[in-house]
């Protein structure tokens, strides 16, 4: 069986070393850029299979090679987990808003990034599991064999996350989830982010299906969480 393949890409040497002595003695193979350039090389040249990705680097910041990583059809769902001395709310955010599936804040247990990244790497593989059944709601058609989602036909891009969501939500229709329930089954292992993390996503996925008018489908249960619109009769 091959190993996970990481890459880390950090300019701090000492951290990284850390990182990496820790990771291969749980059987993780890893890869190392000190810089987002190399690092970039690095991901178009070999298979990676989950990113460690410093906020602050020497050349390209960390925030805006995610955005870039995202974008890209090669990376748009590859696990990406931010690391940063920057542990403020707002810097959190941001990296989710635009796509990281976590963020850890140094200094950091080397036990909690391991956590982390096999909760990431079981909850991936968990994902990539085909499933055959479609599920439709007025025009919204969300295939989960292609990790797609449409209305009338036309695709709807979305992120890992907000996919997730949405399909969370369209196959348990009128069932009302808190958002720690949410962040457990989407972020996984009681995550140790906010629970604002969860509004960000929603807020989001609720601004795309706005576009076609099912912004509505995502209901606020005050005080409790979220849950999907009952179906008209």
């Amino acid at each position: 069986m091959d190993k996970i393949r990481v890459l880390v890409i950090d300019d701090e040497e000492n951290i990284v070393e850390l990182i990496k002595y820790n990771l291969e003695i749980n059987n993780f193979e890893v890869r190392i850029a000190y810089n987002g350039k190399d690092g970039l090389i690095l991901i178009q040249q070999e298979k990676i299979d989950l990113l460690l990705l410093d906020v602050m680097l020497p050349d390209i910041d960390g925030v805006s090679m995610l955005k870039n990583l995202r974008k890209a059809e090669k990376t748009k769902d590859l696990p990406v987990i931010m690391i940063s001395a920057k542990g403020e709310e707002i810097d959190k955010i941001i990296a989710l808003e635009l796509g990281a599936d976590d963020y850890i804040t140094k200094p950091f247990s080397v036990r909690e990034l391991v956590a982390r990244i096999n909760a990431l790497i079981r909850r991936n593989k968990k994902s990539e599991v085909g499933e055959s059944q479609e599920y439709k709601f007025r025009n919204l058609r969300l295939d989960p064999s292609t990790h797609k989602v449409y209305c009338n036909n036309v695709e709807i891009e979305l992120t890992n996350k907000e996919f997730k969501l949405l399909k969370l939500f369209i196959s348990n229709q009128e069932k009302v989830f808190s958002r720690e329930t949410l962040l457990n089954k989407i972020w996984g292992y009681d995550y140790l982010g906010e629970t604002r993390t969860v509004d960000v996503h929603i807020r989001y996925l609720r601004a795309k299906l706005d576009v076609y008018n099912l912004g509505d489908l995502i209901e606020t249960v005050r005080g409790v969480g979220y849950r999907f619109a009952k179906e008209e009769s």
